[in-house]
């Protein structure tokens, strides 16, 4: 019972999120939160280098597009079976992470940042000039849907959405056991710093590459399950501004905390995607939102929401204190 009331908010997201396609006909909206839920995948990611480890990586939206056309390519050019290509998809995107770890996180802080946003932007100009391979500004289409797994087919709109909640909710529990963990307080120490992590005997650079290498892997799934739901890639999912984008859904939940990727990117996703009508107009009304949330909520939704109750136990355990030693003194007396 415990275990329900601690896990109660994951739960009740499960049940409405399981019970949505339910409700509507309307494939627009089941396509917009199937976005959004891959979306979340990658930005969970992000979340554990960045928010848990405290090192900004801003070659997010490269290791995901590298994710994204490693499935594309292997499935399209080389016919290779899609859950195979999936896997290999992942695979190869966790190797570049591993290879680019293992130099940048030699640097620190902001040259980590520079780095990473280096990287990132180099990938993007493979993808974007390398036509014979990737396509180039023209893409590459025609990225198959997901094979069928016994009798379960993935042709309709509600069986993506439930194959990506799947694999949302298995990020989501592997996120929350890891940051929860002895590894996860580790992150924490590290993040918080570094030389005094390093006196107490934790091996800072092996943890960080780790975290990174875990980071760039949910990036390459994320992508890889882009691919298959979009069907159609383009050199644009590489580009910075898709890491800047990443990092908004971030910011907006709340980052260094596990529900923050998930209420960030829900949120941020719906509402540009309801603005759409007002084309280039719509930054007027989300800018100063998003302005107004950095503001009064630096630690985003979900900080600001455990801010907002950690306050309150603090007021709550001093006015019982407070009763505590008026009724000990009324009692002496």
């Amino acid at each position: 019972m415990s275990m329900i009331k601690r896990n109660r908010i994951a739960l009740i997201f499960l049940l409405v999120a399981l019970m949505a396609p339910l409700f509507t006909d309307n494939q627009y909206y089941l396509y917009i939160v199937t976005l959004s839920f891959i979306w979340t995948i990658a930005v969970y990611g992000m979340n554990l280098i960045g928010g848990y480890t405290g090192q900004l990586s801003l070659a997010h939206a490269g290791f995901f597009a590298i994710g994204a056309y490693s499935l594309g390519l292997l499935t399209v050019d080389a016919n290779v079976p899609y859950w195979f290509a999936f896997v290999l998809a992942c695979l190869i995107t966790t190797v570049v992470g591993f290879f680019v770890g293992l130099i940048a996180l030699r640097t620190k802080e902001h040259f980590f940042a520079i780095y990473t946003l280096c990287v990132g932007y180099i990938i993007y100009l493979v993808i974007y000039q390398w036509d014979e391979l990737t396509g180039g500004v023209r893409g590459l289409i025609g990225v198959p849907p997901p094979s069928p797994i016994g009798p379960i087919s993935f042709e309709s709109a509600e069986s993506n959405y439930y194959l990506v909640l799947a694999f949302l909710v298995l990020v989501f529990v592997f996120m929350k056991f890891l940051t929860e963990s002895l590894i996860g307080r580790t992150y924490v120490a590290i993040r918080n710093s570094e030389e005094l992590a390093q006196t107490i005997g934790i091996n800072t650079m092996r943890q960080k590459l780790v975290s990174f290498v875990i980071s760039t892997f949910l990036a390459g799934l994320a992508g890889a399950l882009y691919a298959s739901f979009v069907r159609f890639l383009g050199p644009e999912i590489s580009y910075t501004m898709t890491t800047f984008d990443m990092l908004t859904y971030l910011i907006v939940g709340g980052i260094g905390t596990l529900y923050g990727p998930l209420v960030g990117t829900f949120l941020i996703v719906t509402i540009t995607q309801s603005l759409q009508f007002m084309e280039e107009y719509r930054m007027l009304i989300f800018g100063p939102l998003l302005v107004f949330l950095v503001i009064f909520y630096p630690r985003g939704i979900v900080g600001g929401i455990q801010m907002w109750k950690a306050k309150r136990q603090f007021k709550k355990r001093q006015k019982m204190k407070r009763t505590s030693s008026t009724s000990t003194h009324e009692g002496g007396d």
